[in-house]
């Protein structure tokens, strides 16, 4: 699945260069349906693409039952804490379906910020376009990120 990256639309229109940079960050992930892939609460690790499947997002507000944000499908980014600086994921991630993905460690990507800021730069605009849609402050705090990495 990782020799697919350059077909993922996220990372599709990089040059060859670019796609080696990001191959060793990435790893395969898959798992069966029903299963809790993110825990609300628990250390931001992983950003995850979806390339398969259907995850639900569920969120447990501190005085409510838990309530279901939304469902993603290919093509979606989940885990996005991981990223932005957050110790703990804001929300817990259920399979509906099975599920391949391709994760990334979220320092890992960070990392490729001040390494390959010309790729980490595209990469990291593109996912919170991805993402842009269910959280509006996305590309603002990618930006933020961005800047800081070039200090």
């Amino acid at each position: 699945m990782i020799d697919t990256l350059p077909c993922i639309p996220l990372f599709q229109n990089l040059d060859p260069v670019q796609i080696e940079l990001l191959k060793p960050l990435f790893e395969q992930f898959s798992c069966s349906a029903g299963m809790l892939i993110l825990e609300q609460g628990k250390p931001a690790i992983y950003l995850y693409l979806l390339v398969k499947g259907e995850v639900a997002i569920h969120y447990k507000p501190y005085d409510g039952p838990v309530i279901t944000l939304t469902r993603l499908r290919e093509g979606d980014v989940f885990g996005w804490s991981a990223v932005v600086g957050s110790p703990c994921y804001t929300s817990s991630i259920i399979s509906e379906t099975e599920v391949e993905a391709v994760r990334v460690r979220g320092n890992d990507l960070l990392k490729l910020l001040s390494e390959s800021p010309e790729t980490g730069r595209i990469v990291m605009d593109r996912l919170a376009r991805v993402v842009s849609p269910r959280w509006e402050n996305a590309h603002a705090q990618v930006q933020s990120l961005l800047k800081t990495s070039q200090r």
